[in-house]
């Protein structure tokens, strides 16, 4: 480590659980964020800020105004330009740390990408919205021994379980199946955003004591926190179970591609159609579709008005259709407008 960083890390350093050793860990170390909104905004800025120096943010989404209360990493101009959330992040981190290595994914996490997009990753944070893609990284993570922190927030309640695997219990064995039936959401049971930093927080501190090499499984613990009604609780990490299907069966059914669903609910009354895969030039797009309608259009999106419907499509050939939750009528959309 040169004289600047020593400068630049330097309280961070006085700490004895980081140290100089352990400052130098966190520099030669890749941490992965999967879902750059509420939770995940806040461990790419954190993880930048304490020197992490390779950092990785996977988002398929992009900025929206009812984004900014609780995403701290965005701006109104984001917001206003329909930014992808994984570019606008990694062009803010670069102006927060320019002496680390940020990549902006703008990519929906799926079984055909998620090696590619996880695998050399020290840790994962967990900022994704929904149980499929976290079941999708704790299948790939214990497969391959990689640690990673689960958390979630709602409302003024949040929790958050680091996953040491092999060592500590994965997902599955706290949550053998998804929860059943309609789950509350941020779009239609609120959020104060002082739950989201909180729940980041504790997320970004496992992190930092995993690639520290500072968390032993007897020192993980499952936090539920309440900034609302009141209350902090920490327990230990449940035992492993040993009928669990990942980590004592080793049967990873989400890494299957057969096993996601050709389109899936974004939770605010949208519908995302991923099963096309394709490259598709944005800019022929928008020469096609400015007689139809409003069109914008960026390197990295193109959004279309059609009103009451917004479509959002990306270069990938993915879209987000807004404005119905039925994939029935968000595949018409597609067809008629994309092809």
């Amino acid at each position: 480590m040169d004289a600047a960083g020593c400068e630049r890390y330097s309280r961070q350093i006085l700490f004895a659980g980081i140290g100089e050793q352990g400052q130098e860990r966190l520099l030669a170390s890749h941490a992965v964020v999967v879902g750059c909104g509420a939770l995940g905004s806040f461990h790419a800025a954190a993880l930048a800020r304490a020197g992490v120096g390779r950092l990785t943010i996977i988002d398929r989404d992009y900025v929206e105004p009812s984004n900014l209360h609780r995403q701290w990493l965005f701006e109104e101009s984001d917001a206003a330009q329909a930014w992808p959330k994984a570019a606008a992040a990694e062009r803010h981190i670069a102006r927060i740390n320019s002496s680390i290595r940020v990549r902006g994914l703008v990519a929906d996490l799926t079984p055909s990408n998620v090696a590619e997009c996880l695998g050399e990753a020290g840790v994962i944070l967990d900022g994704t919205d929904n149980f499929d893609t976290r079941y999708l990284i704790n299948d790939f993570a214990v497969s391959r021994g990689i640690p990673w922190v689960y958390g979630a927030a709602v409302g003024s309640y949040g929790l958050t379980m680091p996953v040491l695997p092999g060592r500590s219990a994965c997902l599955r064995c706290v949550y053998p199946e998804p929860p059943r039936g309609v789950q509350p959401t941020c779009e239609t049971a609120g959020v104060v955003n002082a739950i989201v930093s909180a729940v980041a927080s504790v997320q970004v501190a496992d992190a930092l004591r995993i690639l520290c090499g500072c968390l032993e499984p007897d020192r993980a613990r499952l936090t539920t926190i309440d900034v609302w009604g009141g209350g902090i609780r920490q327990i230990a990490a449940p035992a492993r179970d040993p009928e669990c299907p990942a980590c004592a069966r080793r049967e990873f059914p989400y890494l299957e591609e057969s096993a996601r669903p050709p389109a899936t609910l974004c939770g605010r009354n949208a519908v995302q159609i991923h099963e096309r895969v394709r490259p598709i030039d944005l800019l022929e797009l928008k020469t096609r579709l400015e007689p139809l309608g409003e069109v914008r259009a960026n390197e990295f999106a193109l959004r279309f008005l059609a009103a009451p419907y917004e479509i959002t499509v990306f270069p990938d050939g993915r879209a987000i259709v807004k404005g119905t939750s039925d994939t029935g009528v968000a595949r018409s959309l597609y067809a008629r407008y994309v092809g």
